[in-house]
């Protein structure tokens, strides 16, 4: 096979390395990577390195982990390291104090999970996969000073994770200043010519290029990937926030979630999570700032491309479908969650789920139903129940109910279909 064959042009491969890349230090290092790489057919060792400090992914995740499956698309080797040691001593990167480091049987559980999800994206026959507890694990208190001799704390301390903690008065132990030096020490063991991380990662990136030529070894490209903001609009996509997208969550999940994101949001989205070029984004953005299409019908292609990935085309035609008859042609979805309520002496008895236990809810007699939905834990409180009624904001049975004075009688058998807001329906069965 000619090396013509193997890789393309290599103009060809930094566009297609370009998109997306918030920063390539140093570009000028990458081309001629690549341009060697070309010339003797040999792939550069391109490394993402993940914690598996949660079981999860979301789309913010998926960020980095599609651009180390472009190198792959390249043909060049994608190194998923697993960090299992470093994971124990935690990455103090965005964090305000020490956090508590995981235990072996939480990174074992976490890392299982984890790579499940990653095969969703990288090829898992090609994917080489390490666990940096192979060479970590192994260093003598020797090679633990020789490391920590070839770094200045000086420069460890510029890091603005440590320097604003100082500044605060706040603790930092020493094992958080030896996170930076382990991480760069994999691309010591990995031999890696590329390394990837989101922008935050950027110093301990940089770190690495540093040590390898420490260890006298060419040193290692940084590619840094944007942040996804989350649905929020305005902060990092997170779990903890509640502005996530989860990859393995129901397609139909995701399309609503994904339907939510704002119309200017949506252009960073195709960006970061889609294999759309450039030219084919701000083709659709002019067509859109034009009048010729509707932004939510791009966005409804964006959100069936971005589920077909994970679920398959099927899925992702289905979910789309759902979504065209629930919100815009305002049918009933077809499954709605039920509530079932038992008719007692006092009144009624509905068995809810809270927090994954079963918890009898008794109501009592005739109520209002901005007492009822809030009672069943629909909405927060009975004054915001009421407003949403006023404002037009519940159906029964089809029809629009704007009086909160209006009651649910538990006095005869009845099955109700409720649309709460624009995007929440339940099925009140009085048995």
């Amino acid at each position: 096979m000619t090396t013509q064959k193997q890789f393309k042009p290599v103009d060809e491969q930094l566009a297609y390395l370009r998109k997306g890349a918030a920063e390539i230090i140093r570009e000028e290092d990458l081309r001629a990577k690549l341009d060697s790489s070309f010339k003797t057919g040999k792939p550069l060792r391109v490394k993402l390195g993940v914690d598996p400090t949660a079981p999860d992914l979301h789309l913010g995740h998926t960020v980095v982990l599609r651009k180390l499956k472009h190198f792959q698309d390249l043909g060049h080797t994608a190194i998923f390291l697993v960090g299992d040691f470093t994971a124990m001593v935690g990455d103090p990167t965005g964090q305000s104090e020490t956090r508590p480091p995981l235990t072996r049987e939480q990174v074992d559980a976490n890392a299982k999970t984890y790579l499940e999800q990653v095969y969703k994206i990288l090829q898992k026959e090609i994917t080489e996969v390490r666990y940096n507890s192979e060479w970590l694990g192994e260093l003598t208190g020797h090679d633990m000073i020789r490391l920590c001799a070839h770094y200045r704390l000086a420069r460890m301390l510029e890091r603005e994770d440590f320097r604003s903690r100082l500044a605060g008065n706040l603790p930092i132990s020493i094992h958080e200043l030896l996170y930076p030096l382990l991480q760069a020490y994999d691309s010591v063991a990995l031999e890696a010519d590329v390394e990837l991380g989101a922008t935050e990662q950027k110093f301990n990136l940089l770190v690495g290029r540093e040590i390898q030529r420490e260890y006298g070894q060419a040193s290692q490209v940084a590619l840094t990937m944007p942040i996804l903001v989350g649905l929020d609009g305005q902060r990092k996509m997170s779990k903890s926030l509640g502005n996530y997208i989860g990859i393995t969550e129901p397609p139909s999940t995701m399309f609503g979630k994904l339907m939510s994101v704002s119309d200017d949001m949506m252009w960073p989205y195709f960006d970061l999570v889609t294999d759309h070029t450039p030219q084919e984004i701000a083709a659709l953005a002019a067509e859109v700032k034009s009048g010729a299409m509707h932004p939510m019908d791009v966005k409804m292609s964006l959100a069936r491309e971005i589920i077909s990935g994970f679920h398959g085309a099927e899925a992702g035609e289905k979910a789309a479908a759902e979504f065209q008859r629930v919100f815009r042609d305002r049918e009933s979805p077809k499954q709605i969650e039920e509530i079932r309520f038992k008719r007692t002496d006092g009144g009624i008895i509905a068995s809810i789920l809270r927090k994954g236990v079963p918890v009898d809810v008794f109501v009592g007699g005739s109520k209002k139903w901005s007492q009822v939905l809030t009672y069943l834990g629909e909405i927060e409180s009975i004054s915001e129940a009421d407003r949403i009624i006023k404002h037009g904001g519940l159906e029964i049975n089809g029809q629009v109910v704007t009086d909160p004075t209006t009651k649910l009688d538990p006095g005869n058998t009845a099955t109700y279909d409720l649309r709460i807001g624009k995007k929440k329906f339940l099925r009140v069965i009085v048995e």
